[in-house]
């Protein structure tokens, strides 16, 4: 397939969004979107909190190609291929460490934690030609590394913006989560890692779906319930007031590049570890920020990184394995030199939520395998699901959007119970414009259908 032009049915004009149910099941379409959305444009890969010291690796991953981070002698983070240059080998295999030389599990050469080739074992008995003495040895790097408020991001291509351009203005949604402690953000030890069977775009949707709150999460709002109405013993993990949720403003905002972010204003604050340091914030940063800080909020950097600071502040990845295959990973983001009691109490917030075993997590992926498998139905010529605020949305900034000093490229606001999906029409126009890049630059080079 090299024609994605009828895959996202976009005509605002005529009030009309769907999306061609190959966009989440035909394996053309997966395996066109490695090389042109995944490896075309930044990509998230942690935090330099996870690699503060000279010596510290990470891995990461941009697609399903392998990358290694790793903080050189030198004091500079840089980012590869995790690929030794002999067979092609995965060099490293532990997820993060501290090592000053990385050595090939397979034939056993040696690279530095700045990438260069440290041994090439048994080199001087190899009888090498002159063309291998030619030969750059040394890890490839990313063509892009860079980083934003301790996000570290890279590319494949060398081809892509500037990272502050590619951030643009969705910047202020990012300040509202990394800036929350002074010292910085770090990583709870421990993540949660799991697979599910379905297309990683499910899980680009959902995280900005409030829509779906209400159906799929009903015994995480009983239990909800029966917590503010003291029947249920675990105060802790409290959240915020439920019952009250059609009471309270909410709101949906677009930007280039495929962001978005979502909001929602609630009236207990004081449940959300957040406050528990909201004075400084305030001090700190001014009171804009304070006040968005105490307002729900989840985000999605296009293409595969979400932060949630709704029951708890945390950061998402998701990896495409197969077209019917996503690697999900969700970290506990916290303030570095955070109170014991607050740190607790963060973890309970997110363990009730996010976790495998908390009430959501396992609500979304089974809807999200159900997806799945209903779409293998030929008869479904469109998926209708980013209708809704469509009537209410406004190009460019609406008052909302003001107050923060955002100019989006379209804002949707009302009571909690409008519960937009315009929030997607920024993710599948930017997937829409890479895909037809790439098909063009195939076209072009008489490469269309080859692979």
């Amino acid at each position: 397939m090299s024609d994605f032009s009828q895959l996202v049915d976009d005509r605002p004009a005529e009030g009309i969004f769907r999306v061609h149910p190959d966009v989440y099941s035909d394996p053309q379409v997966f395996e066109f979107e490695q090389r042109y959305v995944f490896e075309r444009t930044w990509m998230f890969l942690g935090l330099e909190s996870q690699i503060a010291h000279p010596h510290d690796y990470l891995l990461a991953w941009i697609g399903r190609l392998p990358v290694l981070i790793s903080h050189g002698a030198d004091g500079v983070r840089r980012a590869f291929l995790n690929v030794c240059r002999h067979k092609g080998t995965l060099l490293c295999r532990l997820e993060s460490g501290n090592r000053k030389f990385h050595v090939c599990p397979y034939h056993g050469w040696a690279y530095d934690s700045a990438g260069r080739i440290a041994d090439v074992k048994d080199q001087a008995s190899g009888a090498y030609s002159a063309g291998f003495a030619r030969e750059d040895h040394n890890l490839v790097p990313l063509g892009a590394f860079a980083s934003y408020k301790g996000l570290m991001f890279g590319s494949v291509s060398a081809e892509v913006p500037p990272l502050a351009e590619f951030l643009g203005e969705l910047r202020f949604f990012l300040d509202l989560a990394m800036e929350q402690g002074p010292q910085g953000m770090e990583f709870v030890p421990g993540r949660v890692g799991f697979t599910y069977r379905g297309n990683w775009k499910a899980q680009l949707d959902n995280s900005s779906d409030a829509y779906h709150l209400t159906s799929t999460h009903v015994s995480f709002m009983e239990v909800q319930r029966r917590r503010a109405d003291l029947v249920s013993g675990n105060q802790e993990a409290r959240q915020f007031d439920w019952k009250r949720r059609f009471e309270q403003q909410g709101g949906a905002f677009t930007f280039k590049n495929g962001h978005n972010a979502i909001w929602l204003n609630q009236s207990e604050s004081s449940k959300r570890p957040i406050f528990s340091r909201i004075d400084e914030v305030r001090e700190r940063l001014g009171p804009l920020k304070a006040e968005w800080m105490l307002r729900l909020r989840n985000l999605t950097v296009f293409p595969s990184m979400q932060i949630a600071d709704s029951t708890s502040l945390l950061i998402r990845t998701f990896r495409p394995v197969a077209v019917d295959e996503t690697e999900m990973r969700y970290y506990c983001l916290a303030p570095i030199g955070e109170a014991p009691e607050v740190r607790q109490w963060r973890l309970r917030q997110f363990e009730d939520f996010f976790n495998v075993s908390g009430f959501a997590t396992p609500d979304d992926t089974t809807m999200y395998e159900d997806m799945a498998v209903g779409l293998r139905a030929r008869q479904i010529d469109a998926v209708q699901g980013y209708y809704r605020g469509m009537a209410d949305c406004v190009q460019g900034a609406d008052e909302m959007a003001r107050t923060a000093g955002v100019t989006p490229v379209s804002s949707v606001q009302g009571q909690f119970d409008l519960q937009a999906e315009t929030w997607g029409h920024a993710l599948y126009r930017e997937w829409s414009r890479l895909m037809a890049s790439g098909a063009e630059a195939e076209r072009a080079a008489g490469t269309a259908g080859a692979r």
